[in-house]
């Protein structure tokens, strides 16, 4: 036995004790509770205010054990055992206490009951707790203000299960107790109706709740369901996994579940944003645009209409009116006229065999998906310089982190369960930096707030990085072994002093030299950034800058560590890493390489493959809209949303001469179809999904598709076969096997371990564990060394002047995902947020004469719109902010589709824009 193992085990037997329960003599861990250590050995003591992952709080009563030598009962779940204690759970005194708590409480319950797992119903029976003889408490009204949460205090038992998981798990801090003895009660803010309070609609209460007090609206959890299946949300990131309960082909509501990332924990896209699926908007069946119909470039109609613009048609009619379009422009305009846009949306496996498609089908590498609108420039810049496109370490991994760094990115709104890691950590004493011209919701949780100039990102990280190199805070043992042209990076930081740099990025000299030595000095430190930093034409440097300041402190290889760009759609990580982008095949293998290519024709069993890089999503479009384009296939994209400058991106789309869309619903893109192919939505399909953390995790069939419509990976093949693709794949198994094949970073994962498990790539060998935390060592470069890229200061590419003197600033909210075809659809979601707003700053407001909800017309070079203005101080004076959901007001007719050269993503995060009062 090494020393090694010697320590261990010495260490181990100190923190174990014996004690003895119900006369049986048992070990237990010296910080566990009895009531642990009794489930543990499988016995069973009543529970209520107790919740595993919860703080212990001991307030119910009903875990009253005796301790042998003590005068009084002990609540079980706050106590722990010492040695040779005795501890009774089951003998007269502690059962009768038991049953006296339980008694209580059903005296002040009414005869309806609104849980089906209903708790002190369920402990109640177990002690044979009969009819309360106690007189019942005056009754509580109901509270059916909010339209997720029904709220019957009649059932409150005042466990406060509810206030902890508000309060401490997802630290949204709406739950309180209000009053004293018999007035005690919980309130929602100071004492709000629920849908009045700033309750975010998590419905982490609800999954705490023991008695319905707390429950889905609409009486759901009082339907049993014929059955329970467990699957992944299908919103951003995070990769939550949850339970969807099923009647009648029906989901009635969701449950959170313990998943890797989430820990049983949702958001309220997540918990309550799944009846889009029941929409009665659906498409059921395949269509054919009308002869009489011609293409425009304005949204003109009623999408609860189609068949104003289509007609019905068969599958096989529609997949060969499909094939037919696209072979007859290979015919007469070659390949390079075609291009496809796939999903991050759909699964592995879908995004899979569509770039295949497009690759071998197509014969083209024009094939590209969100990413590019998204995070290009993060995977561009982390390429170049680690040779991976990868987060380095889970999200959840901030609460082992001294300091985090969040920049151009609000967690609480697109990753809200990833958020409530991070608002854990700070209560645990983390330090948080948030840097963000913008304010949210994290800044009351900031030790430092860094708002600084839109656009001014490479200025400020530049700053940050001349204060630790002239003040020595560098790692140099991590520089000298690790990385590259360090010395390079140094002499062009010389120009960037916090003095100098103040005054452009608008950050005090003070500050700047506080977050770096702050993020320098930290034990552990991590980085976190979303399309703030993305979504410039400087988008790249941003992430350049990043990344050096991640590499010259040493700070990644740890645990706490690290650098996650924060992903926004539910597989844009699984959709980039099976090479739904045009420069490389899946695993980031670079189409001009031969070896590459040689690696694919035989997988794929062709005999050519093209080694020019494809475009990517902009230029389709200003290829469709030149003419050099003249067909695409788009699967669950919505680019007549999701595009900047979007007029633009429509009229490119009327052009088309052939027009492929598949997808749930005719969205403003389907409209501009020539053929409309029905598909299944999430919970109507198994397949993978990786999230943000790079875990690979299993979506699972719930219901059955509505009508005709088809699983995303059938209707692929069945174009794929009419261009004459010997294709046979038998479901999503057989394809994720070929991925195996594809793809050395999952090679060790098999379907039948992503069954039971989420695994965390790479796993290049079947039975590795997966890893969590990478570049522990070195980085997959040729050197194995990161490429330290200096980054100037780059304007953006429309500057603010006389006619046009704001600055607009697009972005996600809570309630709505992407382009809003789903959740627009989902009747909770679209209730809590039901049309489009434009945030203004209260000065701003002020001089225009607006106050909260007047009208207001923005301008810019491309388009106008109108909305209403929601005021507030998250938006600095000379900004106004804007959600790009709603159809209504279509935030991208004003973006710029101005691109970052190195990785070809738009400025939508910045351009000049004119306010009037309507």
């Amino acid at each position: 036995m090494s020393s090694a193992t010697t320590a261990t085990t010495t260490t181990s037997s100190k923190t174990t004790i014996e004690f003895e329960l119900n006369g049986k003599r048992i070990t237990a861990d010296k910080d566990e509770t009895i009531l642990k250590a009794a489930q543990r050995n499988g016995v069973e003591i009543p529970t209520l205010c107790y919740k595993d992952g919860l703080e212990e709080v001991g307030n119910c009563r009903a875990c009253m054990v005796e301790i042998d030598g003590e005068r009084v009962l002990a609540p079980s779940c706050c106590r722990n055992p010492s040695q040779d204690m005795k501890v009774s759970t089951n003998n007269e005194r502690a059962v009768k206490a038991q049953k006296m708590v339980l008694e209580l409480l059903n005296a002040d319950m009414p005869e309806e009951q609104y849980k089906l797992d209903n708790e002190l119903q369920h402990w109640s029976k177990r002690l044979d707790v009969q009819a309360s003889r106690f007189e019942s408490r005056t009754k509580v009204e109901h509270d059916f203000s909010h339209p997720a949460i029904g709220v019957n205090l009649d059932a409150c038992i005042h466990c406060t299960r509810c206030l902890r998981a508000c309060r401490d798990v997802q630290v949204n801090d709406v739950i309180g107790l209000a009053k004293r003895g018999g007035e005690t009660k919980i309130v929602f803010d100071v004492d709000d109706a629920m849908g009045e309070s700033t309750c975010v609609g998590c419905g982490e209460c609800v999954q705490a709740c023991p008695t319905g007090a707390l429950m889905p609206a609409n009486g759901v959890g009082m339907i049993v369901p014929d059955k329970k299946v467990d699957s992944v949300c299908p919103y951003c990131g995070v990769g939550c996994l949850l339970t969807y309960n099923v009647k009648d082909n029906k989901i009635l509501h969701v449950e959170g579940r313990n998943g890797i990332a989430n820990k049983g924990r949702l958001c309220v896209k997540g918990r309550y944003g799944f009846d889009y699926i029941h929409s009665p908007e659906r498409l059921t069946v395949p269509l054919i645009r009308r002869d009489d119909v011609p293409k425009t470039a304005l949204l003109d109609f009623d999408p609860g209409k189609p068949f104003e613009i289509f007609r019905e048609a068969t599958w096989d009619e529609a997949l060969d009116f499909a094939a037919e379009g696209l072979k007859k422009i290979i015919a007469k305009d070659g390949k390079y006229a075609l291009a496809g846009l796939g999903s991050a949306k759909g699964s592995n496996e879908e995004a899979y065999i569509f770039q295949k498609l497009i690759r071998t089908g197509f014969q083209t590498n024009n094939v590209d998906h969100c990413t590019r609108l998204c995070h290009a420039s993060s995977v561009t810049a982390m390429l170049e310089g680690f040779g991976s496109g990868a987060v380095s370490n889970p999200m959840a991994d901030v609460q082992k982190a001294d300091v985090i760094i969040i920049i151009g990115a609000n967690p609480t709104v697109n990753h809200p369960v990833g958020a409530t890691w991070m608002k854990n950590a700070i209560k645990n004493g983390t330090k948080l930096i948030l840097m963000d011209p913008r304010g949210s919701e994290m800044k009351r949780h900031a030790a430092q707030h860094v708002q600084f100039k839109p656009s001014s990102d490479v200025a400020l990280l530049n700053a940050m990085m001349h204060v630790i190199v002239t003040e020595g805070l560098t790692d140099k043992e991590f520089i000298e072994t690790r990385t590259e042209d360090f010395l390079t990076l140094k002499e062009h930081l010389q120009d960037y002093s916090p003095e100098v740099m103040s005054p452009i990025c608008g950050v005090s000299a003070e500050q700047i030299r506080d977050v770096a030595r702050m993020y320098a000095n930290a034990n552990n430190a991590m980085i976190l950034w979303g399309m703030g930093i993305s979504q410039h034409v400087h988008g790249t440097d941003n992430a350049r800058c990043l990344i050096s300041l991640c590499m010259i402190t040493g700070q990644i290889g740890r645990d706490g560590t690290g650098l996650h760009p924060l992903r926004g759609q539910n597989n844009v990580q699984g959709a980039s890493d099976v090479g739904l982008i045009p420069m490389v095949f899946p695993d980031y293998q670079p189409v001009t390489l031969e070896e590459n290519q040689d690696r694919f024709r035989k997988l794929w069993n062709v005999e050519a493959l093209d080694d020019k890089p494809g475009i990517t999503t902009v230029e389709m479009m200003n290829a469709a809209y030149d003419g050099i384009i003249k067909g695409m296939y788009v699967e669950g994209e919505n680019p007549a949303m999701s595009d900047p400058d979007v007029l633009h991106a429509r009229e490119a789309m009327a052009k088309l001469e052939h027009f492929v869309v598949q997808d749930l619903f005719l969205t403003e893109t389907a409209f501009y179809a020539d053929v409309v192919l029905p598909a299944a939505a999430n919970p109507e399909k198994t397949g993978t999904y990786s999230n943000s953390d790079r875990a690979v995790q299993m979506g699972r069939q719930a219901i059955n598709p509505p009508g005709e419509a088809k699983q995303d990976w059938w209707i692929i093949q069945e174009i794929a076969k009419r261009l004459g693709l010997d294709w046979n794949y038998q479901g999503p198994k057989d394809i994720f096997n070929e991925m195996r094949q594809a793809m050395d970073s999952i090679a060790g994962i098999t379907w039948e371990r992503l069954e039971n498990e989420s695994v965390t790539y790479p796993c290049e060998n079947e039975g590795d564990a997966g890893e969590p935390v990478i570049f522990k060592k070195d980085f997959p470069t040729v050197s194995g060394k990161v490429k330290l890229v200096p980054a100037d200061i780059v304007s953006p590419d429309e500057q603010p002047d006389e006619e046009y003197p704001f600055v607009l600033i697009t972005g996600r909210q809570l309630e709505h995902w992407h382009t809003g075809s789903m959740t627009r659809r989902a009747t909770v979601l679209d209730s809590l947020e039901p049309e489009p707003w434009i945030s203004v700053n209260m000065s701003d407001a002020l001089k225009l004469g607006l106050e909260d909800g007047d009208i207001l017309k923005l301008e810019t070079r491309r388009g106008e719109l109108q909305a209403k203005i929601k005021v507030s101080d998250n938006s600095p004076v000379g900004t106004v902010f804007m959600p790009f959901c709603y159809f209504e007001a279509a935030a991208n007719v004003l973006t710029n589709a101005a691109l970052d050269p190195a990785a070809k993503i738009a400025e939508v995060k910045y351009c000049a824009v004119k306010l009037s009062a309507v």
